[in-house]
């Protein structure tokens, strides 16, 4: 038999399901409903596709596993610094810093730091000779609780893992960017706030740019698409649907944020949406969706970013939303007060109907 293998997005099963009514799930059932989107929809399966990004698929997901293991060891580790020696938690305001750890690695306990002199804590990089001086007060005032040689080999033990992962970590990067020669590894670096990491991250998601017809289908691959949300006639709100990749969503925020500290487009871009009175996260999100059509207009064209085109398409962009055009498929209606209305809706009217008198006020209307 003649088969050919292909990748299908899960998603467009589902809502076929949905719109032939087919609410029953089984093994039977589910395979009938993917041979079925085949043959409906055979123009976005795409048979026989190489995917150039599976070793370094996996790898990153090894990559994401140390990550995870790197943070539930500085977690122990933070736990047993207020054992050991809780004045040293202090220092922890963004993270665990490298000159804490080695410090903690040769001095475990307030104890053990407050035996020794400013000249040796000094060698160590990023620690002057004041902050050895304050370090080593702290340590003979502090109140630890715990010393002794169960704790100390647990916290040199503790931060022995965190180094190695650490290094484990730098040299898988570092073979996966050495892997990933790409001319759209290289594009995508030219963007402001996007790394090694980001970029490959980013290919990694996106694959062939040709998987994605139009800017809208990638917008609405990494979640960055808005949704409208309304409950009857309550409260409604436009949205980010967050339903795409969660990856490249993280990546994007991360750039986002990176680049609200320097004067690059994503400033300015963030400057002129507050100004039309969006709120700080709503217009990170904005940004975040600007980001991901640069990239798309970048890998389609084969062009490094250059922030005067985007000045030029939105300049376009202005010039047209300046010409007005009637629609004449549209058919306006007159308002109708005897069209049919909610429950919810004829109680607001009925109140403002109503006249302020006491009883009223006393029904609390």
């Amino acid at each position: 038999m003649d088969i050919q293998v292909a990748r299908i997005n899960p998603l467009g099963v589902y809502h076929s399901n949905k719109a032939n009514l087919k609410h029953v799930t089984t093994d039977k059932t589910s395979a009938f409903s993917i041979a079925e989107y085949l043959i409906n929809h055979g123009d976005n399966v795409i048979y026989g596709s190489t995917d150039y990004f599976v070793n370094l698929r996996r790898q990153r997901a090894f990559v994401q596993l140390l990550k995870s293991q790197k943070t539930q060891l500085l977690n122990q580790f933070q736990s047993l610094c207020y054992d050991a020696f809780p004045e040293i938690v202090k220092y922890f305001n963004s993270g665990v810093p490298d000159w804490v750890l080695k410090l903690m690695r040769k001095y475990p306990t307030a104890a053990k730091l407050a035996k020794v002199s400013p000249k040796s804590v000094s060698k160590i990089p990023y620690i002057s000779e004041e902050k050895a001086l304050e370090l080593i007060k702290l340590a003979k005032n502090s109140v630890a609780s715990s010393q002794g040689t169960i704790i100390e080999k647990l916290v040199r033990a503790t931060i022995d893992q965190i180094m190695n992962n650490t290094n484990i970590i730098k040299e898988q990067v570092a073979l996966m960017v050495a892997e990933c020669q790409l001319p759209e590894f290289e594009l995508l670096k030219t963007i402001p706030g996007i790394s090694d990491w980001s970029a490959m991250d980013l290919l990694i998601e996106i694959g062939s740019i040709e998987r994605f017809s139009s800017v809208k289908k990638l917008v609405s691959y990494f979640g960055l698409n808005p949704t409208f949300k309304q409950s009857g006639d309550g409260l409604s709100k436009v949205m980010m649907s967050k339903q795409g990749r969660v990856e490249p969503r993280r990546v994007l925020f991360m750039t986002v944020m990176s680049g609200l500290g320097s004067k690059s487009f994503i400033k300015k871009t963030y400057d002129r949406f507050c100004s039309r009175g969006m709120m700080p996260m709503v217009a990170i999100g904005a940004c975040m969706h600007k980001v991901a059509r640069i990239i798309y207009g970048m890998l389609r064209n084969n062009t490094a970013f250059d922030e005067n085109i985007d000045i030029k398409n939105q300049e376009k962009m202005i010039h047209k939303s300046l010409v007005v055009k009637e629609s004449k498929d549209r058919r306006y209606q007159k308002f109708d007060n005897e069209a049919p209305i909610s429950r919810r809706q004829n109680k607001k009217r009925t109140a403002g109907d109503q006249p302020q008198n006491v009883k009223n006020i006393i029904c609390g209307v």
